[in-house]
């Protein structure tokens, strides 16, 4: 009886809120980004997170199988052992403010896309270039996935709030 109860804990403990930890037997993604230790961090970054273009649209996702904006920024970081925290908002704590105009590649841009909280951050993406004054940047958008977009289009532009610098 005891071994029963023991084997439904267990069972129950595994699959309860769908919480389990599978980073473990996950394959890593098949990369097309420059580990070489001469590309810089932040092309690094840049060129682990193009790796994801196409990549489906999935909340809490860190993966080919889904991924989520701030997923997507912190998977990029992790792969240069940078650490952020998982979350859009907190990662808009970290890093030094930067203007509009002085935005790079590598740098993180945070918007404000739900009316409910008019000043909260909810959605962040990496800068993959600036290029004749006009910032594109790597983000996974709930209805195309990972995509790369700039920040002349009208609904970016209305909803972008800051820009930080980690690296």
């Amino acid at each position: 009886m005891k071994l029963i109860v023991g084997i439904l804990l267990l069972v129950l403990s595994l699959t309860s809120c769908g919480i389990i930890n599978t980073s473990a037997y996950k394959k890593k993604p098949k990369t097309t980004y420059n580990s070489n230790s001469k590309v810089s961090k932040q092309k690094r970054v840049v060129q682990y997170a193009k790796s994801y273009l196409g990549t489906r649209y999935r909340y809490g996702g860190t993966s080919k199988k889904g991924m989520d904006c701030s997923g997507l920024v912190y998977t990029s970081f992790k792969q240069i052992n940078v650490s952020l925290p998982r979350v859009s908002y907190e990662m808009s704590k970290k890093g030094k403010a930067i203007k509009k105009r002085e935005i790079q590649s590598g740098d993180l841009v945070f918007f404000r896309t739900s009316k409910k909280n008019s000043r909260a951050v909810n959605h962040v993406g990496v800068v993959s270039k600036v290029s004749s004054g006009i910032v594109y940047f790597i983000h996974s958008s709930s209805s195309k996935g990972v995509i790369e977009s700039n920040l002349e289009n009208p609904y970016w532009k209305k909803s972008y709030k800051f820009s930080k610098r980690i690296l």
